[in-house]
């Protein structure tokens, strides 16, 4: 993978990730306790674009 699809990827998903993040909080927050899972791994495809950018 080049860099470009690494952060395109990086950036739609992480935009899919905050919409969940966005819905889980706004309808199930007293009942759930997702988001600090989807949280994390959003952190892990930041740290994924980093390193991809560090070459």
């Amino acid at each position: 993978m080049n860099k470009n699809k690494v952060l395109s990827t990086v950036a739609i998903v992480l935009i899919v990730l905050g919409l969940v993040m966005i819905y889980i909080g706004g309808f199930y927050a007293p009942k759930v306790v997702l988001p600090p899972i989807i949280t994390g791994v959003g952190f892990f495809l930041i740290a994924w674009a980093l390193n991809a950018l560090k070459d």
